[in-house]
């Protein structure tokens, strides 16, 4: 509850408001990821709804008081070399009813690239979990959760939409956003 009452008065205090809904179950993507203030308002957004989210983060940063703050907000190391002991261990703990939520920056760097890494759509296949899509806007100040679908398996088709809903989204280094774009997909047109 304090989380909840802090995270409200710093967004009202820096003119961000929070929006949408969030399930109590699901797959969460982040995007635009373009600068370290991300997590920041992923944490306030999380923290204004009251719920906690198994943010995936590289196990470099876990050092020191940032490795300690990592770990009191939920956050998983990843070690991107071998990702696959880690997704294994957090597919065993989304089993069951309880509330679980996963949050993947999908652009997986903080610097533009050519493709998002899949991981998000692999998981939510795995365990039938939903994909949330969550977004911070600066123009608008707005950060929150958009829309929530299963996906279909038509992996170009969900992520149209995907990109339909990121189109008008802008990060704190715009220049730095990674356009929607699975490696599953192939190159596009345009």
């Amino acid at each position: 509850m304090l989380r909840r009452r802090f995270a409200r008065l710093v967004l009202r205090a820096v003119r961000w408001k929070a929006v949408g809904e969030v399930p109590d179950r699901g797959v969460l993507v982040g995007a635009p990821h373009t600068s370290n203030w991300d997590w920041v308002l992923t944490m306030l957004l999380a923290w204004s709804y009251g719920i906690t989210i198994r943010l995936l983060v590289k196990q470099e940063l876990f050092v020191g008081p940032l490795g300690w703050l990592l770990r009191r907000t939920g956050a998983v190391k990843l070690d991107r070399t071998n990702p696959a002991t880690t997704i294994k261990e957090l597919l065993a703990e989304s089993e069951g009813d309880d509330p679980w939520l996963i949050g993947i920056a999908a652009e997986g760097t903080r610097s533009r690239g050519e493709y998002w890494k899949s991981g998000f759509y692999r998981i939510a296949q795995q365990t039938g979990l939903p994909i949330t899509l969550a977004f911070l806007d600066v123009p608008s100040r707005t950060v929150g959760w958009g829309p929530t679908f299963h996906p279909t398996g038509d992996v170009r088709a969900d992520m149209d939409a995907v990109r339909d809903f990121y189109a008008d989204k802008t990060g704190f280094r715009p220049d730095s956003f990674t356009p929607p774009l699975l490696r599953e997909e192939g190159r596009r047109e345009g």
